[in-house]
């Protein structure tokens, strides 16, 4: 009876394992350079609503990480002075996990699961580090469309946890 548990146990961590290996080989397929409007929900000048994105999406050490850059096109390549957050992609044993470096100053952490039709991959909010003063992301879905579009939508909780939902819709740039 006892090996029965300790095989079912085992299956169960392997199939979280496939299934967050699977996410991640989905989130993988994005590698390349992305270009697209946003709109923000309500309304938020100051983020950027409208603007004209780029998005950069690189897999890295040897295939362990994707990192993820987003700036307001036609800005310079400057984060000093411009806005230019980074978020990591990446496994963590059975747990996909984004780790997402905030121009606010902190650096919150989420867990990702796919979809059962394999086309996007959800974001939970896990923990914060750094100072949340300014707000934090909470929330992100990444949503392939095909192998030249894809949607980003996330939500980011301002001071006194109101939401703020952007959504970028973007195509492969050539």
């Amino acid at each position: 009876m006892l090996s029965v548990v300790v095989l079912t146990a085992l299956s169960a961590v392997v199939f979280a394992q496939s299934d967050a290996q699977k996410s991640f080989d989905k989130l993988k397929t994005l590698a390349g350079t992305w270009e697209g409007h946003v709109t923000v929900v309500p309304p938020q000048p100051e983020m950027g609503d409208g603007t004209l994105t780029q998005v950069s999406l690189r897999v890295t050490s040897r295939g362990n990480a994707l990192v993820h850059e987003m700036k307001e096109a036609g800005t310079p390549d400057d984060p000093t002075r411009y806005d230019h957050p980074v978020t990591m992609l990446y496994l963590d044993g059975d747990r996909l996990l984004l780790t997402h470096y905030c121009d606010a100053g902190n650096r919150p952490r989420m867990t990702g699961k796919v979809s059962a039709d394999g086309k996007t991959v959800e974001f939970d909010f896990l923990d914060v580090a750094g100072g949340t003063q300014y707000g934090h992301m909470h929330h992100a879905v990444f949503t392939v469309i095909d192998a030249n579009h894809h949607t980003e939508d996330s939500t980011y909780m301002t001071p006194g946890d109101k939401p703020v939902r952007a959504h970028l819709d973007l195509q492969r740039a050539k």
